[in-house]
């Protein structure tokens, strides 16, 4: 996620330089065959541009504005996360009833169900981003990991690990009802975000418009530079260029944020937020070790 005011030039014409080339090969072309092929045979309405530049507006708003709103629900998505794994830390640290097992146990009880809950955090992290990423292993024993070796989806083999074992600790008496209700709730959430976030990351952006919006700004760059050539000269290459670029890097700037969980500048900050969660449960079960926070790459963007 991007995270500066001003944005360096040199990053714009990283994501636009292959678009520039081509749009200035074709203001080239246009005003070439204009000025050797059509110029005394008739001149090019104006109202095409017009019209076209238009449509192309349109286009451009709608493909950025749904581009937003994945990229906006995906971020709630992982704050309710964020919110909803200190709940969970904080009614596993209060909710139990020791009975009678000895304070070491019973303290490990606690740890596990918390760093189990890591473990569920960084293995949807790496699914989300397609990502070979094992840390999730760190915070699992030996019988868990035995336990969800053969699922695919192992965040969700995860939580089906907390939920058997919550049952479990109800049965022994070491959670009452109301409290085994409430901690259940929070594993349907669990769930609940889960799916929300795998449905943002499987269902793709309707490639149509994203095709048909390039098309549009290609013809709308080479029909600007045929009408204002009879004006401009060879200064229509330059204007017919700067015009286009204007549309192209809106476009652009919409099309980053389509993929919410990439890992690039413009997505969400999954390793912060990730790792922010991490810190707080940690510090809340008072572990001896706990990782920093992930810091901003150059003061620009955070991943």
């Amino acid at each position: 996620m991007l995270i500066a005011q001003n944005i360096k030039i040199s990053r714009i014409l990283r994501n636009t330089w292959q678009v520039d080339i081509i749009m200035i090969v074709s203001c080239t072309g246009a005003y070439l065959v204009r000025e050797f092929l059509i110029k005394h045979h008739f001149e090019i309405p104006s109202i095409i541009p017009t019209v076209l530049g238009t449509a192309i507006a349109f286009f451009v708003g709608f493909n950025n504005n749904q581009a937003y709103d994945r990229w906006w629900e995906a971020r709630k998505v992982w704050g309710a996360l964020v919110n909803d794994s200190r709940s969970w830390a904080r009614s596993v640290i209060t909710y139990f009833s020791q009975k009678e097992m000895d304070d070491q146990a019973f303290h490990e009880l606690k740890n596990r169900l918390v760093c189990r809950h890591i473990a569920f955090l960084y293995a949807l992290k790496a699914a989300l981003r397609g990502a070979v990423d094992e840390t999730y292993r760190q915070y699992l024993d030996e019988g868990d990991l035995e336990q969800i070796k053969h699922h695919s989806n192992i965040h969700n083999a995860i939580l089906t690990l907390q939920s058997r074992e919550l049952q479990e600790l109800t049965d022994k008496g070491m959670i009452d009802g109301f409290r085994f209700m409430e901690m259940n709730q929070l594993l349907v959430k669990f769930s609940d975000e889960m799916g929300m976030s795998e449905r943002i990351k499987n269902t793709v952006f309707p490639t149509t418009y994203n095709y048909f919006t390039k098309v549009f700004i290609w013809l709308f760059v080479v029909s600007l530079t045929l009408v204002i050539s009879q004006y401009a000269g060879p200064w229509s290459i330059f204007l017919g260029w700067l015009v286009g670029f204007v549309y192209v890097s809106t476009q652009i700037n919409g099309m980053s944020l389509i993929n919410p969980f990439d890992n690039n500048s413009a997505a969400i900050p999954l390793n912060q937020i990730t790792r922010t969660i991490e810190i707080n449960l940690l510090q809340m079960i008072g572990a001896a070790r706990v990782p920093k926070p992930v810091l901003p790459i150059n003061e620009e963007y955070i991943l």
